[in-house]
């Protein structure tokens, strides 16, 4: 209210200057011929402008316009400083960054400007080439000033801005593969000596006490009680070497495309009626039914047996047991095989351990520890993976991704 009444009595102000302005140039227009009117006259009108121009400042009709400040400046700012963050974020990282547009492969980040630059790669340009060349996920072999190193590179494609582009991301695995494998040989090297110290200790002192018996004939026939328990462990340890080719000495799986409800179809004409036999149940689905998968079907099959043969062991006390193989697709397009069953599942920690050529999860040492390696091999060799997957409602859970 205060701020309309001042307004007021400026406008009033400005106003009457004006009139006072307009009456003393009528005034002196009329009392021309005296110049002591007007010399009044004329101060008339310079008080009627100081007036008028005071009353305009304070009306302020000569104020610049206010800045007017965008509603999104904020927001450019802030996102200026999460750009700034996200480039520090990849400059730094611990994976080597690539971009192909065209036929050039361009490095992102500082890690990737390393394995080019001075000290880095020797075959610069061989590097590059195969940087260009490469598909999906591959593991390659870098030859640096440092020794040889293996990194795990995978690549994409996206389209930015309308134009096809590559993105890579090389991981140096070189140190880790070491580590997995000398884990490897130590177990390796256990269990080899574990088992052939096992069979070729009694063959030894088995061979000894026959020997000494040889020349009594009255201890004939512990002697040729030795000689069967030699007899006997030397087929053990035959076995044993028959069960390590079969893990170690698979041959090259012959891909092609396998209809997976035909093939579960023959695996449950296999196993299906021991299962009901025994007062359980086995069940096979592929979602959808027009499911194929590019194998080995002989393989594919052979894997799939190992696990059902497992799970029917793990149930062998239960008065109804539940088998369950699955086949749909899951996230990213893959396509995911399951095994299940209703049993005590695998004990907790060895959800690794039991893919390990020889060893057996189960009480007393029972089983010959190969088939989950078997398993193992098999899929692997065929571009996927197996893993065991802990249920909320128990049992084991095995799956294979491809």
């Amino acid at each position: 209210m205060g701020f309309d009444e001042s307004t007021r009595s400026r406008r009033v102000q400005v106003v009457a200057s004006a009139l006072l302005l307009a009456a003393s140039s009528a005034g002196a227009a009329l009392q021309f011929d005296s110049p002591r009117l007007l010399v009044l006259h004329g101060l008339l009108a310079a008080v009627a402008l100081g007036l008028g121009w005071r009353g305009l400042g304070r009306l302020q009709l000569f104020q610049p316009p206010p800045l007017v400040v965008p509603e999104f400046a904020s927001d450019v700012s802030v996102m200026a400083r999460r750009l700034a963050l996200l480039e520090s974020q990849l400059e730094q990282q611990p994976v080597a960054l690539w971009m192909q547009q065209g036929a050039g492969v361009q490095a992102l980040n500082a890690r990737a400007r390393r394995l080019i630059a001075p000290g880095g790669a020797i075959a610069r340009e061989e590097l590059l080439l195969q940087l260009a060349r490469s598909e999906g996920r591959q593991l390659l072999g870098i030859a640096t000033e440092r020794g040889d190193e293996r990194w795990l590179l995978s690549a994409c494609r996206l389209n930015l801005a309308g134009e096809e582009t590559r993105l890579l991301a090389m991981l140096p695995v070189e140190s880790e593969l070491e580590a997995e494998t000398l884990k490897a040989w130590r177990q390796l090297v256990h269990v080899l000596t574990h088992e052939i110290m096992n069979s070729l200790t009694p063959i030894a002192s088995l061979s000894r006490t026959a020997l000494e018996m040889h020349s009594d004939p009255a201890q004939a026939q512990d002697m040729a009680l030795a000689l069967e328990a030699v007899a006997r462990r030397a087929e053990s340890l035959a076995r044993f070497v028959a069960d390590y080719r079969r893990v170690s000495d698979w041959p090259e799986p012959r891909p092609e495309p396998v209809p997976l409800q035909a093939l579960f179809d023959r695996v449950e004409r296999l196993v299906g009626e021991d299962w009901r036999a025994r007062g359980g149940q086995a069940r096979f689905a592929v979602t959808p039914p027009s499911l194929n998968l590019m194998a080995d079907p002989g393989q594919l099959e052979q894997a799939l047996l190992n696990l059902i043969r497992n799970a029917a062991q793990a149930t062998a006390g239960l008065t109804a047991p539940q088998l369950i193989v699955q086949a749909r697709l899951v996230r990213g397009g893959r396509l995911a095989l399951s095994v299940r069953d209703n049993g005590p599942g695998v004990p907790a920690g060895l959800e690794q351990d039991i893919f390990l050529p020889f060893f057996s999860a189960r009480s007393g040492g029972a089983g010959s520890g190969i088939g989950l390696a078997v398993v193992r091999n098999l899929v692997h060799g065929m571009g996927g993976t197996v893993r065991s997957v802990r249920q909320i409602s128990g049992g084991a859970c095995f799956v294979l991704s491809f």
